[in-house]
């Protein structure tokens, strides 16, 4: 039997909706062997259990010594990730009462506290009596509190929190990333990193022993 080989690229993380994990939801194969490929895509490597709380964290030498035992010919190259941490997801098709709560909740709390920010900001720094300052200096009057310069600045405000967040509504400006989106990816990683050593220490991971 000649020699084949397979190409494996491992995701960091992976998202199930069961607790079968196949080996082509660990990431992307390529075989030229297209009969040889199917069956290793339908392989399956794992099996959640209760006491695993819906998670695995799974080894690709796991992975290569579960492959070469099953096909001794077959040459496996990795270039993705050494491990994948596996999460089981339940998505619900039509979202309950509790979940748009939740939506709610969050919304109120990001908008409420990045307004009680933004006012304790301004106040600290006395934007108040500067543009009152700046509103005698220029036309010799005193300001009332509310003048074309607090109308200016609010709106100069709204519009540079919409350009720095890439975002107004359900469309972006650009096609770049928002900052939001960066600083979750970066805290997504930094999670997964973090169960993956977690699991390594304490031998609760899908790997090869020794």
């Amino acid at each position: 039997m000649p020699k084949e080989t397979l190409y494996l690229k491992l995701e960091r993380c992976v998202q199930i909706p069961s607790c079968d994990v196949y080996l082509k939801d660990l990431g992307k194969l390529y075989c030229r062997d297209g009969a040889l490929l199917a069956r290793i895509r339908s392989r399956k490597v794992y099996t959640l259990k209760e006491e695993d709380g819906g998670r695995k964290v799974i080894s690709v030498m796991y992975l290569i010594a579960m492959l070469q035992a099953e096909f001794p010919q077959l040459e496996v190259q990795t270039i993705g990730e050494t491990e994948a941490v596996v999460k089981r997801v339940r998505v619900d098709r039509y979202p309950g009462a509790l979940q748009a709560l939740k939506i709610c909740f969050v919304s109120g709390i990001c908008f409420f506290g990045a307004s009680f920010t933004i006012m304790t900001f301004h106040n600290d720094i006395g934007i108040v009596r500067v543009f009152g300052q700046i509103y005698e200096m220029i036309t010799g009057r005193g300001s009332d509190g509310v003048t074309a310069l607090e109308i200016s600045y609010s709106i100069g405000l709204a519009l540079g929190i919409i350009v720095f967040f890439n975002h107004i509504g359900g469309r972006r400006i650009t096609k770049d990333p928002t900052p939001i989106e960066v600083e979750m990816r970066v805290y997504e990683n930094d999670v997964n990193q973090a169960l993956a050593e977690t699991a390594d220490r304490e031998g609760k991971a899908l790997d090869v022993d020794g």
